[in-house]
């Protein structure tokens, strides 16, 4: 099985300015990014960046960048651009990997390719875990997915999905049984279909729950989810998450 990782990196964030390039252990938390997702075995590692700083930096740490437009929507565009200036094929598999996630699992990354290598009837795979709180199955920052029988997803939400119907106790809802599933912002792609997805006309249902990926169930496309036990480390979005993701980093041996 072979695939390519990309990383989309935006020099801007409201939150964080200039995430890319934030000092985790010594070299960018893009760097960081890359160095984990190389572990899952991939071909080769790509960050698709905005800017002439992110290029240069990943080149100081030997990590392949190409250097995309500035204007794009959203992450999805700025991997269909880059999957054009790498001259993938539209058979060749593409995994997204987030440029916040310095702790991400390589192995994940693997698994969530392998999935798409063997599901010919989807466009797309992503990654799920199970749920083990209350709080997180109803807070709207954690997204949630239901799959169908053959572990594709029917659906994913805000909402607190599935809903127990006779779960409510007391006026409190309560878990359901099996346990919700937690959608992870993994993703692989068929290269072909990455570059027709931004031609895509939005779905209403997409534009509702802020969720890019139902456009794809929307068009009637199917995406296989690979379901892992555990859940991700610690992205990084605020000071705070760069500080906990820095303490992780500080607590490893100097050879790690």
């Amino acid at each position: 099985m072979k695939f390519t990782v990309i990383i989309p990196a935006r020099l801007a964030s409201t939150r964080l300015p200039d995430k890319p390039l934030a000092d985790i252990a010594g070299k960018p938390m893009v760097v960081r990014v890359a160095e984990r997702a190389a572990q899952s075995g991939a071909d080769r590692v790509v960050v698709a960046c905005d800017h002439p700083r992110i290029q240069q930096a990943c080149s100081s740490h030997g990590v392949l960048a190409v250097l995309t437009r500035s204007d794009h929507a959203s992450g999805s565009d700025r991997l269909a651009e880059a999957c054009t200036l790498l001259g993938l094929q539209d058979s060749d598999m593409v995994v997204n990997v987030q440029g916040d996630e310095p702790l991400i699992d390589a192995d994940l990354v693997r698994q969530v390719a392998l999935v798409l290598a063997e599901r010919e009837d989807c466009v797309m795979s992503t990654a799920a875990h199970p749920l083990d709180t209350l709080a997180d199955y109803l807070n709207p920052n954690v997204v949630k997915v239901v799959l169908d029988a053959a572990g594709r997803a029917l659906y994913f939400s805000r909402a607190p999905i599935p809903w127990w119907r006779d779960g409510v106790k007391a006026g409190q809802p309560q878990m359901p049984t099996p346990a919700p599933l937690r959608h992870l912002g993994l993703y692989a792609y068929r290269a072909g279909f990455l570059r027709q997805f931004p031609a895509l006309p939005a779905a209403q249902v997409e534009e509702t729950e802020a969720l890019e990926q139902l456009r794809v169930l929307w068009h009637g496309h199917r995406i296989a989810v690979h379901v892992t036990p555990h859940g991700p480390g610690p992205g990084v979005d605020t000071p705070d998450d760069l500080a906990r993701v820095r303490a992780v980093f500080a607590a490893r041996p100097a050879s790690a």
